[in-house]
């Protein structure tokens, strides 16, 4: 990322907007198809501009992830752990359509790019785990549920997996109602609660 000084003469709102577009570059064309060019021209600037900022391609979807962090499963805490795993699923089922499609735009790039990787695995993924493991922390201080419960390995693999499986198999977000029904018939079920 470029240092402050390089940006002075972008404002912090003209700096969100350039974000905003490569995001939603990336959700319409996908990564491969998202170009300098193309959030220029939506932005209305000149691509030496952009050029200026950001470096490469990467440093820009990089840049607009951590500028756009947003956990959805911060500060959940309804006071039992069934509670907060319903607030979790309604939490990502809120945002799965743009989410989704967020994170299927950059599937195959980030298996190119380590360090592609490694930002969306530091901006989308690893504070949704921490959260989710806060969540689980809770309900075991609480005695809901065992320390070492079997299921709790495979607990976010199985939110992130139906948010991302569901338009692939079925054609379709997982909305909030889809993704309360399976916490509430497979995880919550899985984990011993009702």
């Amino acid at each position: 990322m470029t240092s402050t000084s390089n940006r002075s003469k972008i404002t912090p709102e003209r700096e969100q907007e350039f974000y905003d577009a490569v995001l939603d570059q990336l959700r319409q064309c996908g990564y491969e198809a998202l170009t300098m060019e193309g959030v220029a021209a939506r932005t209305r600037c000149s691509k030496s501009t952009l050029y200026r900022q950001w470096k490469t391609k990467p440093q820009f979807v990089a840049a607009a992830l951590r500028a756009n962090r947003c956990v959805r499963f911060a500060g959940i805490d309804t006071g039992s752990l069934a509670g907060d795993l319903r607030e979790a699923a309604r939490a990502a089922g809120e945002q799965s359509g743009r989410d989704t499609m967020l994170v299927q735009a950059l599937s195959h790039a980030v298996l190119q790019d380590a360090d592609l990787q490694r930002v969306l695995r530091e901006t989308l993924v690893e504070p949704e785990l921490q959260a989710m493991a806060a969540i689980i922390r809770r309900g075991v201080e609480r005695g809901e549920i065992a320390e070492g419960h079997p299921a709790v390995e495979f607990l976010s693999v199985q939110l992130f997996g139906v948010l991302r499986a569901r338009p692939i198999l079925e054609g379709a977000y997982a909305d909030e109602e889809y993704v309360t029904r399976f916490v509430e018939a497979c995880v919550l079920p899985a984990l011993g609660l009702t």
